[in-house]
């Protein structure tokens, strides 16, 4: 280092958690992670024991920070309520953290008590912010814990309860993974170009693709969502965000997996965030004709009777049928008549996923018109406007018509 540069600032690892039960725990990993060149700060969300390790922030003003008063959430005894509100205090925490230039990277361990805690704490932080929990629940089904957003988990092998042999290794492992995060240096932006996210299934690839294409050539970065639930959730997150200047909702196949019990619903209110934040939207009806479930013994008993399509050893696809359908075409009508934002449906008349096409496995045209008349018949034609085309969804210009006129509404919304 020459005489006239200056050190960069250390990074800060915030560690959030209980420390009462694992603060021996948080203690080597604190010092791992100040080995790995990193300053720590601990946060104490704990309750009921006193703390094996001096919190830089403690756990009565976490409690403060969460609405409640710790002592009382002692005297209670209730895990449930308390859990809840060092987890609401702790994102209060880690937020005011960031604000003060205090946090540039997260971490907690745990079992699945600690991870829900950290996970609540970490989730409402900005994408791209690294976020980590090593957890005993990481092996399993983390879409609690992780939710819409870049929480990135690693599995403890062992219970987090001592430092052992293999907690060691793991431990320090994770404290060489957050403190690389944290202090990484983020190259500049590729470019500047606004931002548009688009949702995408392998049903509706083709139309995506020839779609981003298009918006690219119009100027723009497009992000792709794979609609598996968490994926419509994180492109609804950006959206309302502020990353986004436009949507391509081309793939609203996340609606028939909430309507009829499939795993990969993005909840009941997909489809409504972009409209609230008002911004200009193009919608589809991508792989409305089937809903998800796993592999081929895990489909319900109650649809044996049903049109069913293994995908893959793991995918499982089920037909929609025409009263889903309708009831999918009123859903749709209802969300889309509430947007705030300039909003445009498009409608592939001849198949709305790459095997609802002639001579395709799901092609149903009772079923697909059952989803058409009740749009018709529910849109508001002054709040929506309707693009019926002789297409299907996968048809090179029914994507390029998407994007011409995603690109029209972005300018105008900018005039």
């Amino acid at each position: 280092m020459s005489p006239g540069d200056t050190a960069r600032p250390a990074a800060t690892v915030v560690l959030v958690g209980t420390l009462d039960t694992k603060g021996l725990e948080y203690a080597f990993l604190r010092d791992r992670i100040r080995e790995a060149g990193a300053e720590v700060l601990l946060v104490d969300a704990g309750v009921l024991g006193e703390p094996l390790v001096t919190p830089d922030v403690t756990r009565e003003e976490v409690a403060r920070a969460g609405g409640a008063e710790h002592a009382e959430l002692a005297r209670a005894a209730d895990r449930g309520r308390a859990m809840d509100a060092m987890g609401r205090g702790a994102a209060a925490v880690l937020g005011r953290l960031r604000a003060e230039g205090r946090l540039d990277g997260v971490a907690a361990v745990g079992g699945s008590g600690n991870s829900s805690v950290a996970a609540q704490a970490m989730r409402d932080l900005p994408v791209g912010v690294p976020k980590l929990i090593v957890s005993t629940v990481a092996s399993g089904d983390t879409r609690p814990y992780v939710g819409a957003v870049d929480v990135t988990m690693m599995y403890s092998v062992v219970d987090i309860a001592g430092i052992n042999q293999i907690s060691a290794q793991i431990l320090t492992n994770a404290a060489g993974a957050i403190a690389g995060m944290a202090t990484a240096t983020v190259p500049g932006r590729v470019s500047d170009r606004p931002l548009v996210g688009a949702t995408m299934f392998g049903v509706t690839t083709p139309c995506v693709t020839q779609a981003r294409e298009r918006l690219e050539e119009l100027g723009y970065e497009v992000l792709v969502f794979h609609a598996t639930g968490t994926g419509g959730q994180s492109f609804e997150a950006l959206a309302t965000g502020g990353y986004l200047v436009g949507a391509l909702d081309a793939t609203t196949t996340e609606l028939a997996d909430d309507l009829v019990g499939g795993v990969l619903s993005a909840g009941p209110d997909r489809l409504e965030a972009v409209g609230r934040a008002g911004l200009p939207q193009v919608v589809s009806l991508g792989a409305l004709d089937m809903v998800n479930f796993g592999p081929r013994e895990t489909v319900p008993g109650r649809f044996a009777d049903r049109n069913l399509y293994v995908h893959n050893p793991t995918v499982t696809l089920m037909r929609t049928t025409p009263e889903e359908n309708a009831e999918l075409g009123r859903r749709i009508a209802r969300k889309l008549n509430g947007a705030d934002g300039p909003t445009v449906l498009f409608v592939p008349l001849r198949g709305v996923s790459a095997i609802d096409v002639d001579g395709q496995p799901f092609r149903d045209a009772e079923a697909d018109e059952a989803l058409f008349a009740a749009l018709r018949e529910g849109l508001d034609p002054a709040q929506v406007e309707v693009h019926e085309l002789e297409a299907d969804v996968n048809d090179p210009a029914f994507a390029t018509a998407m994007a011409d006129r995603l690109h029209e509404l972005i300018l105008k919304a900018a005039a």
